[in-house]
């Protein structure tokens, strides 16, 4: 004889699925949502981690831009002054610059090339 509420033995709550069957599914559920937890968890930290670097990286650009900026500054005054020294009348010290440098260059050359 069947009872009310029994299905094939089991609670009709259960759907058909015994009790020790719901529970094997239920931890393995359990085990697998703990293992994506730790993983979206891992994943998080990491990204905070780039977040950071990006933002350390993005100043040290910038950084570095500042840094080109009054160089290229530097530079054009310097040509700016050199224009002018090759205009005027002071060719002569212009040259006498020019070979002082190339006697500079020859005598760093000649004591790199004695080690």
């Amino acid at each position: 004889m069947r009872r009310a509420g029994l299905v094939d033995g089991a609670p009709a709550g259960n759907y058909g699925y015994t009790s020790s069957g719901y529970s094997v599914y239920e931890e393995e559920n359990d085990r697998l949502t703990e293992s994506l937890r730790t993983k979206v968890s891992a994943i998080k930290s990491l990204s905070i981690e780039i977040g950071t670097e990006v933002k350390n990286q993005n100043k040290m650009l910038s950084e570095m831009e500042n840094d080109f900026d009054s160089a290229g500054g530097l530079l054009g005054a310097t040509m700016g002054r050199l224009r002018t020294l090759s205009r005027g009348s002071q060719t002569k010290l212009l040259c006498y610059m020019m070979l002082f440098s190339l006697f500079v260059f020859f005598v760093i050359y000649w004591i790199i090339k004695l080690r």
